[in-house]
């Protein structure tokens, strides 16, 4: 050890000691901002704003800016002209057209077949039932080509949306940032597959919902101006317009309290699955009765909120009735009974008894129709309301995810008292100069997103080939400084100089294990298709489970290509192994082991260590046991209280650590 000491003294920097700058108080928001530039640092300003600022919610409304929100989003769904989208769109399209024109007809060829059997014309009965039975198989194809099209336009929809949010959310570490860092999205997963889906389904309705009584409006208009003139046809878009109206006023609530139902059912979701994740831990404290009481009020506030929505929907739906079906349908009878019962009008001055009743039961079915036509329309709206609830949700989860990929995020902070104020400690105040083989902190703060202060000044210098061993207290700042390192925190001053992350290694008390084969644990997070890539093949991934003493695992489990749920399979131990032949296998510069060797046999462990030091990776160790001091050239004590000490490792110093 003294000899590698001495080749290193030059480069590592003698003991420092650092105390805390502050006592936080107040709240304020704060976010930064920054990208790489070319010369390898990564420079970031900082963004501020007052409580609140920024942090409003998407307002859930029918007007311009929905339109704005509507637009925007249809170019992700829909990215040009030449697209499968585009192909279903125009589908659904002409089976409307289609379906309105059988509608039409169909309303022609049923008052004669009604007419022939009043008048028992044999023949004609005949030859009308016989065409409507030759369109059965025209119509009914017409209606599910328009199902087909509707279903797979929501499922392409979909597609094209997920793909789009999950490129955003897992673009560099966003999907970390917006759960740990940036607090203005709650339960992410809600709102990437719930309300994702319905806000396609939502969108594709409202297209189906307003494009055929529009056509239906269009067709039975030209059609009743020629039998009862243009007045009747008049009146009733006047009261589609009026009533229109009347109803979106009344439905302006809808949009918010849909908006309200999807947090607080994403609340619910997430206080389930913490149940699920924690369940060991919770039955060991016998927490049963107290999760049961938060499941239950978080519960209680979905179904309070479920009921008042209920309940509005009950009182509107009553007006909806009157308004939209009951009262436009009395108006469709006042309008077409208007011609019949004038005895001066024209065109039925000389018509026969069969003639008129073939009008009318045309006319009338055609207004009535229309009247239909003109309801759909006017509850289209609340539709419509629940799509802006929607909008609103799906809305805020891109605009967050843009800005968290632009460098940009806001939390509620603390303020600063005035020294750390004096010191400018704000988030992107710091710079990561990318350097090979090194790690640098020079006048580093090592500060929480949420404003505290661990330690005010961090200075000193590792390169390749010294191990580092981090001790102290819980809460001291161990895994604040990894986050750091590992560019998940944003710095709030001072300078970090560090290789580029992909070359540093993270191994926690609890190594993650993904879904997939065995393989897929040790290669993680590479594909088969790099590893061949790299020049890796299954022999050299087991000599790596050699190395970790893993290798009886293959027999056990069937094999390299075997699927299991490994969280369970493997023990403790063999996690921890199974992470460090991972480890063995990226063979990056630098790796950060934080208690990651705990279940480990003290021998085996020992081999790991030294198995690192001839393939050349460089530690950093958090770990209470003595026996590691050995493997280190320095260590790094925090004592909790703003204080570190960075020194090397003497014969002494190992009592220290111990």
């Amino acid at each position: 050890m003294p000899s590698v000491l001495s080749k290193y003294a030059g480069l590592i920097q003698p003991k420092h000691v650092a105390t805390t700058a502050a006592v936080v108080t107040g709240v304020y928001l704060i976010g930064f901002t920054g990208n790489y530039n070319d010369t390898g640092s990564n420079q970031r300003k900082p963004v501020f704003g007052e409580a609140g600022e920024g942090k409003t919610k998407e307002k859930a409304q029918l007007d311009g800016v929905f339109l704005r929100r509507i637009l925007k989003i249809l170019k992700i769904l829909v990215p040009g002209w030449f697209t499968a989208e585009v192909g279903y769109l125009t589908l659904v399209g002409v089976m409307l057209l289609l379906r309105t024109r059988f509608d039409v007809w169909m309303i022609a060829n049923g008052t004669a077949i009604e007419s022939s059997i009043i008048d028992r014309d044999r023949s004609r009965f005949i030859k009308y039932l016989f065409k409507y039975i030759y369109a059965q198989p025209t119509i009914a194809l017409t209606n599910q080509l328009l199902k087909y099209g509707l279903n797979s336009l929501k499922l392409r929809f979909r597609k094209r949306f997920t793909m789009y949010m999950y490129d955003q959310y897992l673009q560099g570490h966003t999907y970390y940032k917006m759960s740990n860092i940036d607090n203005r999205i709650a339960n992410a997963d809600q709102l990437l597959t719930q309300d994702l889906e319905k806000f396609c389904n939502s969108l594709v309705d409202l297209y189906s919902n307003l494009s055929k009584p529009l056509l239906d409006i269009v067709i039975y208009i030209y059609r009743l101006t020629g039998t009862i003139g243009a007045q009747g046809p008049a009146i009733m878009i006047s009261y589609l317009v009026f009533s229109g109206l009347v109803l979106n006023r009344m439905r302006r609530p809808i949009g918010k309290l849909t908006v309200s139902e999807q947090r607080f059912e994403g609340e619910y979701r997430y206080v389930n699955s913490r149940l699920i994740t924690n369940s060991e831990e919770i039955a060991f404290y016998n927490g049963n009765e107290k999760e049961k009481h938060i499941i239950v009020e978080t519960f209680q506030k979905l179904y309070k909120h479920l009921l008042k929505f209920i309940h509005f929907r009950f009182r509107t739906g009553i007006v909806d009735d009157l308004i939209a079906k009951y009262t436009a349908t009395t108006f469709g009878y006042l309008i077409v009974s208007r011609p019949f019962l004038d005895l001066a009008y024209p065109k039925f001055i000389n018509a026969s008894h069969t003639e008129l009743l073939e009008d009318y039961y045309r006319s009338g079915r055609m207004l009535v129709r229309l009247s239909q036509a003109i309801g759909r329309i006017v509850l289209a709206g609340r539709e419509m309301s629940r799509l802006a609830g929607f909008t609103a949700r799906v809305t805020d989860l891109i605009k967050v995810t843009d800005e968290l990929n632009n460098g940009v995020y806001q939390r509620t902070m603390v303020h600063q008292s005035s020294e750390s104020s004096h010191h400018c400690l704000a988030p992107g105040n710091g710079t990561i100069h990318i350097e090979d083989n090194i790690i640098q902190f020079d006048k580093v703060p090592l500060v929480t997103p949420n404003g505290d202060v661990l330690i005010h000044e961090m200075n000193f210098k590792v390169p390749s080939g010294v191990n580092v061993i981090i001790c102290g207290p819980n809460g001291c700042g161990k895994s604040s400084l990894f986050r750091v390192l590992g560019e998940l925190w944003p710095l709030f001053g001072g300078k970090l100089t560090k290789p580029h992350r992909s070359k540093l290694f993270y191994i926690p008390q609890r190594p993650y294990m993904t879904l997939g084969s065995l393989r897929d644990q040790v290669i993680y997070p590479d594909s088969v298709e790099l590893m061949k890539k790299k020049g890796w093949n299954d022999q050299d991934l087991e000599d790596y489970l050699k190395k970790v003493q893993l290798e009886n695992i293959l027999v056990r489990e069937g094999g390299w290509d075997s699927v299991q749920d490994w969280m369970d399979v493997l023990s403790g131990g063999e996690k921890q192994r199974m992470a460090m032949a991972r480890l063995f296998y990226h063979k990056p510069q630098f790796a950060i082991l934080d208690e990651c060797t705990s279940a480990v046999s003290v021998d085996v462990e020992g081999f790991m260590y030294q198995h690192c030091r001839e393939v050349g990776i460089t530690l950093f160790t958090v770990s209470h046991r003595k026996s590691l001091w050995r493997h280190h050239e320095y260590f790094l004590h925090m004592d909790g209280r703003g204080n570190y000490e960075f020194d090397k490792i003497e014969g002494s110093t190992v009592e220290f650590g111990s």
